[in-house]
């Protein structure tokens, strides 16, 4: 992969009004305006006109589309924009999720139940290695982007780095890959799994579709081969690789017995405050039994709502998202953003009063009101260099831009797209 972000060699040269667009929003970024509007009319080439300022800029992009087909679409443009590149996609992997909740009007709890897609489930993860390579990615997201996905420090040190000689033992490598939330399979081998064969340990990533082949001579490292996942055919030998974890919720051992000992303080604390004995019988079970499991194997189903108490934050502290993964000096494009703006700003309301009932009636510790999207002014922290693409800007679009910058002439120059 390149060190720069390139356009495709084929690509047409900006017609219209695009390159006064490209020029004007260069301009706005290099002299640091947060946040700037491209309103350009339906068939101008907006999409484009994006793809140029990322390659003008070079820096890691963000953009965020209000539902699933208008990302896969952007996903796909920037895909052929830029095909030397790193482009991810980073949707909800749910086909059909239906959330944890309670009714109390006439007694009914119903459990989460979720179908997830794996190839999205692997594009997540995907996105994420991606932005941890250090080489330049651009991410097309839905506003799953704002929602909680663990601490990327955490995610980043649970990676294991392997390189060719290296000291390591047949069992700590087992070891290390349980840890990252790798699966042991020594029958079929799919995405985040591995299997063993006397000194070969083969790897599946949970981000790729490639097999890492580790042949280990003792306690050495001897070779690490790329292997297609199907015909097992070698592809390349390579003298280091880094291998990021299965799942984004990743615990180490320190931050355990901490979130442990955190949480059940937290239960202590909470439980006079339930009304009833049934309310504070039902959360001691509950928690307790997901405490066991935290510390025998590692995750609990429902992980994510001691997602605070597992990341150290304080409450009301925003979550990890994957604005996190991207540091502090990214470009952040939102697409449609008189309809996105309005959705990213209703996200958390709607989280927080399916849980109060969780909470009211002891389902829940009120820390999980902490898993949750982020409010809308804790999104706003995130947009240093920020253009909204649209065709009609809503007045939050025209409150606070810098500049607004026209595209009304189409590159074909018809009146009509």
């Amino acid at each position: 992969m390149s060190k720069q972000f390139s356009l495709a060699p084929d690509t047409f040269p900006p017609r219209g009004d695009q390159p006064t667009a490209i020029e004007g929003l260069v301009d706005g970024l290099s002299r640091g305006k947060r946040i700037q509007t491209l309103l350009g009319v339906t068939g101008s080439g907006k999409t484009f006109t994006v793809a140029n300022v990322v390659a003008r800029t070079n820096k890691n992009t963000l953009v965020i589309s209000h539902n699933k087909t208008l990302a896969a679409q952007l996903y796909s443009e920037f895909k052929q924009f830029f095909p030397n590149n790193n482009v991810g996609y980073f949707v909800s992997f749910y086909d059909y999720y239906q959330p944890e909740s309670y009714l109390p009007q006439t007694d009914t709890y119903i459990e989460k139940d979720t179908e997830v897609n794996e190839k999205i489930e692997k594009m997540r993860l995907e996105a994420t290695a991606m932005l941890m390579s250090g080489e330049p990615t651009i991410i097309v997201s839905t506003v799953s982007c704002i929602y909680s996905l663990g601490s990327p420090h955490e995610w980043d040190q649970s990676a294991i780095t392997l390189s060719e000689n290296m000291e390591i033992g047949r069992k700590e490598l087992i070891h290390k890959l349980i840890e990252a939330r790798y699966e042991r399979n020594d029958i079929t081998l799919s995405s985040g799994s591995f299997r063993v064969k006397g000194d070969t340990i083969d790897i599946i990533p949970g981000y790729s579709d490639d097999v890492i082949r580790v042949s280990l001579f003792g306690d050495q490292i001897e070779q690490i081969g790329i292997h297609n996942s199907v015909t097992m055919a070698k592809k390349r030998t390579v003298g280091t690789v880094k291998i990021f974890p299965a799942k984004h919720y990743i615990i180490g051992d320190d931050a355990k017995n901490d979130a442990v000992t955190s949480i059940q303080r937290e239960l202590e604390t909470w439980l006079p405050n339930l009304p009833g004995e049934l309310e504070r019988q039902r959360l001691n079970s509950r928690t307790n039994y997901d405490l066991e499991m935290i510390q025998e194997l590692g995750y609990c189903s429902g992980i994510e709502n001691y997602s605070r108490h597992l990341d150290g934050r304080k409450p009301g502290q925003p979550p990890f998202c994957l604005l996190d993964f991207f540091g502090n000096d990214f470009l952040l494009v939102i697409d449609e953003s008189h309809v996105t703006l309005p959705q990213l700003r209703g996200m958390y309301q709607g989280d927080y009063t399916r849980k109060k009932s969780l909470v009211d009636y002891g389902f829940r510790l009120p820390s999980a009101f902490d898993n949750r999207p982020l409010k809308f002014p804790e999104f706003e922290k995130y947009l240093k260099s920020t253009v909204f693409v649209s065709a009609t800007p809503a007045d939050y679009e025209k409150k606070n831009s810098s500049a607004i910058v026209e595209q009304l002439v189409r590159p074909t120059g018809l009146v009509d797209p």
